[in-house]
């Protein structure tokens, strides 16, 4: 089976085709700069990126760009788009609607328009992708797997906040988590890679890069997670806060007559590790400049790391002990340095690196805990498009 993955967001789209029979990647790229006039397509081809300036107006044009390029005779891997069995989106939030993924139809299209004021800037550019494909591959089957539904097992008591119920009740107001399907994907893959039984394991899940999240899971279930009704917060980022004061942002908004989109604005794209360091939001970028001896850089480094200690050691004392931590994302996978200062301070309960193992890790599956570790720590590569794959063959198979 043939199954096309799109990740749809406000002025891009990324893509990959599977044989969901090998599980192999027959072709990935994405389309940028979505109604700009230097948009452009890149798509891997023969090992080696290709690029396509196209000027695209809408999601229609980008998505079809991308269905010439996968029958293209040169670029191509399909010789017709009926080889193409299923498509399967990721659709960011899905509230307390989806607690799984879901074959899309007319009454799940409404569910997840309900869903648009919880994530204004994500759920409408998901749904262009859908309303794209049912244009251009009328008659295909579509799912849909959302980041939240993951986190919909949390209880009660992780995911209210202690504000006036009727916000809960009225408005929805919870926390819903984000990354859900990246932090499915490494629990269960981390367990097929040491051989245990999931049912059996409390893991912290950390899913760090320039956006980054953790996740505690016991059982194969998330108990908890760090971002909430939003992905602002929780964890430093590469431009967002994180954890903040509420009380700061209303400080801010009477002292310098700030507006609700201001405010936005800073939390979301002027802070992080950008704001604190004054020079990026690269994590490679600000190694380089501690190295040579950035003060503001070094801070902010601190500050990204010390805030993933805190969650995990919190998470580990919810759980009543972790017998694994998995790093995943792109500061995950291959700072090695992170890593390494992030483990240190957990030596108190059992965690015990293989500095010189861990050195030499990027991007690959590796256990890089000693043999006495009491607590396994895994790099595990997240694969959030084949998840979104499996659980589109599941659904299609389904209907037969």
């Amino acid at each position: 089976m043939k199954i096309l993955v799109l990740n749809c967001g406000s002025s891009s789209v990324k893509y990959k085709l599977f044989n969901t029979d090998t599980e192999a990647v027959l072709a990935e790229g994405g389309v940028e700069k979505i109604g700009l006039q230097d948009g452009f397509l890149k798509f891997k081809f023969n090992g080696a990126k290709e690029i396509k300036e196209l000027g695209l107006t809408d999601h229609n044009g980008a998505i079809n760009a991308v269905l010439q390029v996968l029958t293209d005779p040169k670029f191509g891997c399909i010789e017709s788009l009926k080889e193409i069995d299923a498509v399967g989106h990721r659709l960011v939030h899905g509230g307390t609607k989806f607690s799984g993924s879901v074959l899309i139809t007319e009454e799940v299209k409404e569910m997840v328009h309900e869903c648009y004021p919880l994530a204004p800037l994500h759920n409408p550019a998901n749904m262009i992708g859908v309303e794209a494909v049912d244009k251009l591959l009328p008659g295909v089957p579509q799912a849909g797997v959302f980041d939240t539904a993951f986190h919909q097992t949390m209880p009660a008591k992780s995911y209210m906040y202690a504000l006036p119920y009727k916000f809960y009740e009225e408005d929805g107001v919870r926390r819903y988590g984000f990354h859900g399907t990246s932090h499915r994907y490494v629990s269960q893959r981390v367990c097929e890679i040491l051989g245990v039984d999931p049912k059996d394991q409390r893991i912290i899940t950390c899913h760090i890069g320039n956006g980054g999240s953790i996740a505690a899971i016991v059982g194969g279930k998330s108990v908890d997670t760090s971002m909430g009704l939003t992905p602002t917060e929780g964890l430093m980022m590469g431009t967002r806060s994180g954890d903040v004061d509420p009380g700061a942002l209303t400080y801010l908004m009477e002292r310098r007559n700030y507006s609700f989109n201001d405010i936005q604005k800073i939390i979301n794209k002027d802070s992080g590790v950008a704001a604190i360091s004054g020079l990026s939001n690269d994590m490679r970028e600000i190694e380089a400049a501690v190295n040579e001896g950035h003060e503001r850089a070094k801070l902010a480094l601190d500050m990204y790391e010390q805030r993933i200690i805190k969650y995990v050691g919190a998470y580990a004392a919810e759980m009543g002990g972790v017998d694994i931590i998995v790093f995943t994302g792109g500061v995950g996978e291959n700072q090695t340095g992170v890593r390494e200062n992030v483990c240190a301070p957990l030596k108190f309960m059992g965690v015990e690196l293989d500095l010189e193992l861990n050195k030499t890790v990027r991007g690959t599956e590796t256990v890089i805990s000693t043999p006495n570790s009491k607590v396994k720590v895994v790099v595990v590569p997240t694969d959030e498009e084949l998840t979104i794959a499996r659980d589109t063959r599941a659904i299609v198979e389904s209907l037969k």
